[in-house]
């Protein structure tokens, strides 16, 4: 299965999930008196949405280069993690605010079988996320990246809310905002995941390089062809799923641009034949010394 088809199967899963948990969570919130649960299912709910922008982007960027887009269209993938940041932000706004107006509003304690519904979704979202990085590693996708953080954030507010719930019901009469104070906490560290998924797609819109294991393989391969003496510079840039890819390498300064030209392309076979997530590569001939 291509990295494409990986990235969409994956994405469908986390929509259908976060669906599913959002449902329960805002029911199991509503009825259970928590406003924890009710916190923890607008980041579900907020999820949906941004599981449904991944698709749009993975989904474009897969689209293949045309004359006005001549390195594809993998640069929709950071854009689609911007605006999942931003829906995560804008969540963690919402339920900070909440939270502290039901700190300051008597309410009653939320009901205890609410704890049995939030150990299952943190179970879960754990198995979610654990699922998600790996496709994520897999097929390189930044959002598809910060969608596995979706499910990492939403377990642990969830877990904040179990923290929350079972003090309340511990201390009983006065802690009723126990949960509440869980939910302040929990979109604090929303945005605290909010940075960790804009920093690395902010880093692939700049060019910056972080791609060293990829350059070191590709050095490997270069050494594997006959008439290349050594490599420079290899300068890499990821542009969704894919990479482009400028290599310097050396060659006897004697012999033919024919015969020059003939190696830089069976270098070029065999590395996109190892590595077909490098789309394009631009190979630079230097004579030895």
């Amino acid at each position: 299965m291509s990295h494409e088809k990986t990235a969409i199967k994956t994405t469908y899963f986390s929509i259908l999930s976060n669906a599913l948990l959002a449902t329960i969570k805002w029911l199991a919130g509503y009825f259970g008196h928590s406003y924890a649960l009710i916190a923890d299912a607008i980041e579900s709910t907020t999820d949906i949405f941004s599981s449904a922008l991944v698709l749009v982007g993975i989904k474009y960027s897969s689209k293949p280069a045309d004359k006005n887009h001549p390195y594809g269209h993998g640069r929709i993938e950071p854009l689609v993690t911007f605006l999942v940041v931003g829906s995560l932000m804008i969540s963690a706004g919402i339920i900070a605010r909440q939270a502290i107006i039901n700190i300051h509003t008597p309410h009653e304690l939320p009901r205890a079988y609410t704890l049995f519904i939030l150990a299952g979704i943190i179970i879960w979202k754990e198995i979610s996320y654990r699922l998600v990085i790996k496709k994520s590693k897999e097929t390189k996708s930044s959002s598809l990246k910060a969608d596995a953080w979706h499910h990492r954030s939403d377990a642990i507010t969830s877990v904040t809310a179990f923290i929350g719930i079972t003090i309340a019901l511990i201390m009983g009469k006065g802690f009723e905002s126990a949960d509440d104070w869980a939910a302040l906490f929990a979109s604090l560290f929303i945005l605290y995941n909010c940075y960790l998924i804009f920093r690395p797609a902010l880093g692939e819109v700049m060019d910056e390089h972080t791609h060293d294991d990829v350059a070191l393989k590709i050095k490997e391969l270069s050494k594997k062809v006959i008439g290349i003496l050594d490599t420079e510079k290899c300068l890499i840039r990821k542009t969704g799923m894919k990479y482009h890819v400028d290599l310097h390498i050396t060659v006897d300064g004697s012999i033919s641009v024919r015969e020059g030209h003939s190696i830089s392309h069976k270098l070029k076979d065999k590395i996109q034949t190892e590595m077909p997530e490098i789309s394009n590569i631009l190979i630079h001939i230097e004579p030895d010394n």
